[in-house]
């Protein structure tokens, strides 16, 4: 099935000093899909994250948002880093944290507005935080500061969504509600790119997906590329994917091992 193309990258190589950390990735990432990026520690995850949005330095190839560079793009694609790469105890309340989503439709003259705070309460309503609009973010605990996250990219109303780690420490009930957003944007015709650790969710939680360690493995539908070869050959062999036969068709009671506790 021909998909337009939401993200296409093409040749990319970072380095970190003399130590490649992606290498000649050619990835391309269908509108309209949810993909998990998977792959080991260091493989590469948040830093193709990063290159999409211009935020490290490239040694060789681009990236283009629907045939543009993020640069041209950039009102259009919403993000959610790493809960930890953020400073919680910075002086400012939920709202205007999620009001900060509205500044690149605002520009940085123009100051957010009732029609900006509506639109971030009724963003903290969709993730089930509008109780806590007024409250310092470092009040909050760690799956309340996912939810406060998602409802910043939510005000963004992107069509592109790159999240990296989204269910990092979080709770059950939170893991289930960010999913069900995240399949909501889907259905909207959103495409969702996310960085995801725990292989035994993937073919649940995504339709598409990539493997990746430095090099891009395989790429594509789940159902296609989410193989015990394609695995092995992303995380070196140390992945036990144990079950009484093929995904497809497989008995309920299949085991799998994800990446977690190797």
């Amino acid at each position: 099935m021909n998909r337009e193309e939401a993200i296409k990258v093409e040749d990319l190589t970072v380095a970190y000093g003399e130590k490649p950390v992606l290498w000649d990735v050619d990835l391309t990432v269908p509108s309209g899909v949810l993909m998990a990026i998977i792959g080991p520690n260091g493989a590469g995850k948040t830093t193709l994250i990063k290159a999409v949005l211009n935020l490290v330095n490239t040694a060789a190839g681009r990236v283009l948002i629907y045939g543009e560079p993020y640069s041209k793009q950039r009102r259009i694609v919403g993000y959610v880093p790493q809960r930890g790469s953020v400073d919680w105890d910075f002086p400012t309340s939920v709202k205007d944290v999620v009001m900060m989503g509205r500044y690149g439709a605002l520009g940085w003259i123009r100051r957010p507005g009732k029609k900006e705070a509506d639109m971030a309460l009724a963003a903290l309503e969709k993730v089930g935080m509008s109780r806590f609009a007024e409250r310092q973010i470092s009040q909050l605990s760690g799956g309340q500061q996912q939810r406060v996250f998602l409802a910043r990219a939510l005000v963004q109303d992107a069509q592109v969504y790159l999240m990296d780690e989204p269910f990092q420490g979080v709770d059950a009930t939170t893991e289930r509600a960010i999913v069900t957003l995240l399949q909501e944007l889907r259905a909207a015709g959103k495409t969702v790119v996310v960085v995801h650790h725990d292989l035994q969710t993937v073919p649940e939680y995504f339709d598409w997906t990539a493997l990746l360690n430095v090099r891009l493995i395989a790429s594509g539908p789940v159902s296609e590329v989410f193989t015990e070869e394609n695995l092995r050959l992303t995380y070196g062999g140390r992945v036990s994917f144990l079950r009484h036969g093929e995904r497809n068709g497989a008995p309920e009671d299949e085991k799998r091992t994800g990446e977690r506790g190797f």
